[in-house]
């Protein structure tokens, strides 16, 4: 009998990935692609849906040509979150680009709802604050751009969703419209009480919720691969759909309140802790869940960064540096940033500011300055970032945290981590294993289909005590405050 794998999808923001996981963690094949990003107008950001779709079908080929000796018994998906496009019930195809989380797009039309009074209400519904980040508004802004869009919708001829949605709508010739709750979480239309799409908030951000997806638990069996869609065989279940930052969270481990918290350093960064219940943020927080399983749900409370390991690639190009190992080398050949603040509102600032128009700043240069610091400093900058969400956390819970775990792109620096520890004060400790989404979904897909997840969850390898004196901690915390103030 051949053996048993799960084939995961981590479709994120700078490449997709595709895995063939044994259920004891190993990693038997991987596949990537890098994926493009266009900023049509300052502030947007949106990719093309149709490519996102073809670099998962490329990837789920090679890796099933590499090794036809094994058996995928179901496939998981783990996707960058509020990212939406719309398409075409009918043919399947694209109608939009697919709108990045990253985008301020809908900045204006929130300005508008804010000035109405309408925050208060869908913080208390969905958790989650009138910031671009979040698509509700954005799918509106599509479908009054679109001649004839809303005339369609209410034909019932559209089909809007999240990456997951689409992925799942291709992967299954169209026979399936769903997603699971992490995902729906992030919509701003979804009421984290009753745990459905809401006619209320629909009607504040004007979308026809006859477009949106079914809501299903994060394990359930999704659906199955249509015949000639992909190189997998037909009748392949999907068996898990999970955001990316909550398959890491799942991937750690960290399933019960106080077990941890985990910060996903990627191309933002996600900060998240299981909760008991809802939790109501008054520091700038979002309220979420993490994951249901056989439909229980775990709450979460997150912070978003939006610019986090994007700044070391943003940094390595102003720079004139190949690529961002040598801005960690750099920033290594100097002990400190020599007084150097860099802000990375590069997209404006996420949590726990949440200032959509801020920009980004380097402050505290004098004629000592050299690019070394800069470098340095955009390290800082990251693990401040994550410094700040994490102080805005302990706030909200009224306790701390002992350690941070870490996973992402970025948290492979060996310096960041070590900056981190020393910015926080806290341990910090890191898995081996770079792929903490697409393991994580993983694992509850193996977990649903009665192979066990065991040891599919992650280990860490690594461990980065602080070794800054408070001091110097404060005065650095000092100096970031300040300019983050200065950014707007």
């Amino acid at each position: 009998m051949n053996r048993p794998v799960i084939l995961a999808i981590d479709q994120g923001t700078t490449n997709t990935k595709a895995l063939l996981v044994a259920t004891d963690g190993t990693v038997v094949r991987s596949r990537s692609r890098a994926m493009q990003v266009a900023y049509p107008r300052p502030g947007w950001a949106e990719q093309s849906a149709a490519e996102i779709w073809e670099a998962v079908a490329a990837l789920i080929a090679e890796l099933i040509a590499s090794a036809p000796d094994l058996h995928v018994a179901g496939v998981a998906i783990s996707n960058q979150r509020e990212t939406v496009v719309i398409w075409d019930a009918a043919t399947g195809q694209a109608l939009t680009p697919a709108v990045l989380w990253q985008c301020q797009r809908s900045a204006t039309r929130l300005a508008e709802l804010r000035a109405q009074g309408h925050e208060p209400f869908v913080v208390d519904r969905t958790g989650l604050s009138l910031e671009p980040l979040f698509p509700a508004a954005k799918i509106a802004g599509l479908l009054d751009a679109m001649p004839g869009a809303r005339d369609r919708a209410a034909r019932d001829e559209l089909r809007c969703g999240t990456i997951d949605s689409w992925l799942l709508w291709n992967l299954t010739g169209g026979a399936v419209h769903a997603t699971d709750h992490s995902n729906a979480s992030r919509t701003q239309l979804f009421n984290l009480d009753t745990l459905c799409w809401d006619e209320d908030l629909a009607r504040i951000f004007d979308v026809p919720i006859a477009m949106l997806p079914q809501v299903l638990s994060s394990d359930a069996r999704f659906g199955t691969v249509a015949p000639g869609i992909t190189a997998l065989p037909p009748g392949t279940p999907v068996h898990a759909m999970i955001g990316d930052s909550h398959g890491a969270l799942y991937a750690h481990g960290i399933e019960t309140p106080g077990s941890g918290m985990k910060a996903t350093i990627g191309t933002g960064s996600s900060l998240m802790t299981p909760t008991e219940g809802r939790v109501r943020s008054a520091h700038g927080l979002s309220g979420t869940i993490a994951w249901s399983r056989g439909g229980q749900v775990r709450h979460a409370l997150e912070g978003n960064i939006s610019v986090s390991g994007q700044a070391a690639a943003f940094a390595t190009m102003l720079l004139g540096l190949s690529d961002p190992t040598a801005l960690g080398v750099l920033a290594a050949s100097v002990p400190d940033a020599g007084g150097v603040t860099f802000v990375p509102a590069l997209a404006g600032l996420g949590a726990p500011h949440w200032r959509p128009q801020a920009r980004g700043i380097v402050a505290g240069m004098t004629l000592a300055t050299r690019p070394a610091h800069i470098a340095r400093a955009t390290l800082d900058a990251i693990a401040l970032q994550i410094a700040d969400v994490l102080a805005a956390m302990q706030a909200d819970l009224g306790t701390g945290f002992a350690t941070v775990s870490i996973d992402g792109g970025a948290a492979k620096n060996d310096l960041l981590a070590q900056i981190l520890a020393d910015l926080t004060g806290l341990s910090v400790v890191r898995p081996h294993a770079a792929e903490a989404s697409a393991l994580g979904a993983a694992r509850m897909a193996a977990e649903a289909l009665g192979l066990g997840g065991a040891g599919l969850r992650l280990r860490p390898d690594d461990s980065f005590a602080p070794a800054m004196g408070a001091t110097e901690r404060a005065k650095v915390r000092s100096d970031w405050a300040a300019a983050i103030a200065k950014a707007g």
